[in-house]
């Protein structure tokens, strides 16, 4: 079967279920993934994996102990497959680009190797690989389609990805992301507004912008304010409330795009714009083309256009040659930037990068006491940042699954302008998820804000439509669909989040 034959009708109703590792990237990806089987007629699985007819790992090779995870899931489902008869095993992602020739030496009962490039021929292969029953292993080197043309099974009804590049130029020495995801690739404006235009037709009203540097954009094709332009020309496009952007490079950051943000009413006042660590020599040693002074600089200019940004950071702790003085120095940018939260790491080695080989590799218990000095220090710092948003009204998106207490504290969650967690008392009206609720901020926890008052108002939206109706379709389709959507504003995601940004 050539991957050009048509595949609609290949999964026959067969169940799909598909567990995702690591970064926004590998999230938007499990969505399109989603998209390409369903449009070929397989359905979500509505039980776990183990009972799931075709299984897909979407991986990450981010983490050192990455594989080790992946065979584990492997070795798990392996009776699950020796006894359900015609049940598919696929992997997909970042490591399977990594270890295509591995993979099934270790898990001889896989049934599909696929990597980063090619994520549109799954269907093809799942289908191959049962007719010829044998393993199907295809691995591009090189982008053969841009992702966002393949069909998209989005997790959400109002918040939605909006991939603007694929790959990385940098060489950061802890990342082995641009050796799997390739060199930059930049989507054509035209393509991207047409596509949020399209998604806040579908009632969608929050989009984020995503790229592995997303304010690289433009390097592809040659315009170095891009980026600026792209985020003024979101601001065009009506009945879109609210677009954010992730990951930022300091290297890349300009004085254009802090003017977009500032200037654009739709672009929200949260930034995410990775430290790793505030030492010179470190950042020297990783590679990081920036200094201290840089990176403070442009969170100096940041607060002085958009005073109320809640700015956020990853950082790493204990990368191979760091000193006492160096760590002092990541402190010292701590207090200085007064992150409102911060994706801490200790680092790990990522086989096939420069760090993994580096000497003055830190021993684990140095790494250990100085993570727990660096999240005790952001801890202090989030909760004081959050208490100045106590007596604020803010306009928060409504969202679903956000708050894991609301069912007993009889309360609702979403997220504020700046991204900030919200718990707020019930109001008597209908609430939807994607609606807007103004509330007034009481309380200030170090993660979250609560307003224990009751709501202020109610808007409700397209968005809140837009989840109304897909309910009703996913109520009426019981038993095809898992459950109801899963709901919100993408949140910031843990570990891996931030892609070649975490260690």
């Amino acid at each position: 079967m050539s991957s050009s034959e048509p595949v609609q009708t290949v999964g026959a109703n067969r169940s799909y279920a598909i567990r995702t590792y690591g970064c926004q990237m590998n999230v938007h990806d499990s969505e399109r993934l989603s998209g390409l089987l369903e449009d070929a007629g397989y359905v979500r699985a509505p039980e776990g994996e183990e009972e799931a007819d075709v299984v897909v790992f979407n991986t990450c090779a981010v983490r050192e102990n990455a594989d080790n995870k992946l065979y584990g899931n492997l070795g798990r489902l392996a009776p699950a497959k020796t006894r359900r008869a015609g049940m598919q095993i696929a992997v997909g992602g970042c490591l399977a680009q990594k270890d295509r020739d591995t993979i099934l030496k270790r898990a001889p009962w896989v049934d599909v190797v696929f990597g980063t490039h090619n994520i549109g021929k799954l269907p093809v292969l799942l289908e191959r690989a049962r007719v010829q029953e044998e393993a199907q292993i295809e691995i591009a080197e090189s982008l053969e389609a841009f992702p966002s043309t393949l069909p998209t099974r989005r997790e959400s009804a109002y918040a939605a990805w909006v991939s603007i590049s694929v790959g990385c130029n940098n060489t950061c020495t802890f990342c082995i992301v641009p050796a799997l995801r390739g060199k930059e690739k930049d989507r054509r404006p035209g393509d991207i507004l047409a596509e949020i235009e399209a998604l806040v037709g579908e009632g969608v009203s929050e989009i984020t912008l995503l790229g592995q540097n997303v304010n690289a954009y433009g390097s592809d094709i040659g315009d170095r304010q891009a980026f600026s332009k792209l985020l003024r020309a979101c601001g065009t496009i009506e009945g879109l409330e609210r677009v954010r952007f992730t990951s930022p490079h300091p290297r890349d950051f300009t004085d254009d795009v802090i003017a977009a943000m500032a200037e654009t009413p739709n672009v929200m006042p949260q930034l995410h714009m990775p430290l790793q660590s505030g030492s010179d020599a470190v950042l020297r040693a990783m590679r990081r083309s920036y200094r201290q002074d840089r990176y403070l600089g442009i969170i100096e200019k940041v607060r002085a256009a958009i005073p109320h940004a809640a700015i956020s950071t990853d950082i790493i702790v204990g990368f191979p040659g760091e000193s006492d003085a160096d760590f002092e120095q990541t402190l010292h940018v701590v207090r200085e930037a007064r992150f409102a939260q911060a994706f801490t790491f200790q680092y790990s080695k990522r086989p096939g990068t420069p760090a993994a080989g580096m000497d003055g590799q830190i021993p684990k218990r140095t790494v250990q006491e100085r993570y727990e000095r660096l999240v005790a220090l952001q801890e202090e710092i989030s909760w004081n940042e959050n208490k100045k948003q106590v007596g604020r009204t803010l306009e928060v998106l409504v969202a679903e699954g956000e708050g894991r207490k609301d069912d007993a504290t009889h309360r609702l969650s979403g997220r504020a302008p700046d991204n900030r967690l919200v718990h707020f008392t019930k109001p008597e009206q209908e609430v939807r998820p994607g609606d807007m609720a103004t509330v007034d901020i009481t309380y200030a926890a170090p993660h979250h804000l609560l307003a224990e008052g009751p709501t202020t108002a109610v808007r409700r939206t397209a968005a809140g439509d837009a989840w109304q109706r897909r309910t009703t379709q996913e109520t009426e389709r019981k038993g095809v669909m898992l459950g109801l959507p899963t709901v919100g504003a993408p949140a910031p995601l843990p570990a891996a989040a931030h892609g070649c940004a975490a260690p």
